[in-house]
């Protein structure tokens, strides 16, 4: 067989194993299409697709394919503008609904300045890691141990750390993704209706003498609170103000007032949390002094 033979055969062969296999794809296609409707493309470029969770789906296009199906309202989406969610409210033909914007609340006030430390850590800049070696070093076991993990974890920018250590949330670009809930080794994170202004900064359950030793913004579980309140709005539960977010329309300041440490606060839309003014004012700007050593048995 001589070459020219040769190459028209093995183009032939390959001619022909090409059209064997375009058939084989056209079959299967045929076959195992399952048709999506246009829209949900539609819709999914009128979203954010910063697939963060906040809507309760774990990404934009579940999203959007939940709305196109009539099952969510498109005001569940806080990360988009008011605008394009109310474009797609147009485009589906539905009402915009109303959805309150979520956001990270971090329940401790401990910074350097006024949570004591029992060892200094020395190691990974990390909160898990710290965590690991006899719970970071802080006196109160349930302290924000400050080394950073949550913003690290916040792909939006919206966690920044005062010069105390402490985490602060931007509520303008906080989108309630909760990657800041997962990656606290405390547990200290939690995703809030921005509408919850009353609110517990602290999370340590030991009791009155204990929890001041540890921190001097700590909650004493002294009940005030509880007395300046509507029946049933706080309790106290294992050491610690808990209010019932149920009846959140009978909350107001008053409830901060006469907190001793300021361990209960009020969420202004322009001034951050707010103490009580009977709370100890807290003039230290340098990290707290070492706890004392427990004497030995």
């Amino acid at each position: 067989m001589d070459s020219m033979t040769q190459i028209a055969t093995a183009t032939l062969f390959m001619a022909s194993l090409g059209v064997l296999l375009a058939g084989m794809l056209a079959y299967a296609n045929r076959r195992l299409y399952v048709w999506e409707d246009p829209r949900i493309g539609e819709v999914e470029g009128l979203l954010p697709n910063a697939n963060c969770g906040a809507c309760g789906s774990p990404g934009c296009h579940p999203f959007a394919e939940q709305l196109v199906a009539g099952e969510v309202e498109p005001s569940r989406c806080t990360v988009n503008s008011s605008d394009m969610n109310q474009a797609i409210a147009d485009f589906l033909g539905v009402d915009l609904g109303t959805t309150e914007k979520r956001v990270a609340r971090l329940a401790c006030a401990g910074g350097s300045h006024v949570s004591y430390v029992r060892a200094n850590y020395s190691g990974l800049k990390s909160c898990n890691a710290a965590a690991l070696v006899a719970g970071g070093g802080k006196g109160c076991t349930w302290a924000c141990l400050g080394l950073g993990d949550c913003g690290v974890a916040c792909d939006f920018d919206a966690i920044s750390f005062n010069r105390f250590s402490l985490p602060v949330v931007d509520n303008e670009l906080c989108t309630a993704c909760g990657d800041c809930v997962d990656v606290c080794p405390k547990d200290l994170f939690s995703l809030q209706p921005i509408g919850r202004q009353l609110w517990v900064a602290c999370n340590n359950r030991d009791d009155m003498d204990e929890s001041e030793s540890h921190c001097e913004v700590a909650c004493t579980a002294c009940a005030r609170c509880v007395s300046d309140s509507p029946e049933g709005l706080i309790a106290i539960r294992d050491n610690l103000a808990v209010i019932d977010y149920e009846k959140n329309q009978l909350a107001s300041r008053v409830a901060i007032e006469r907190c001793p440490t300021g361990a209960i606060v009020w969420f202004d839309d322009r001034k951050g949390a707010l103490r009580g003014v009977e709370a100890k004012r807290i003039s230290r700007r340098e990290p707290a002094p070492r706890m004392e050593p427990l004497p030995r048995a």
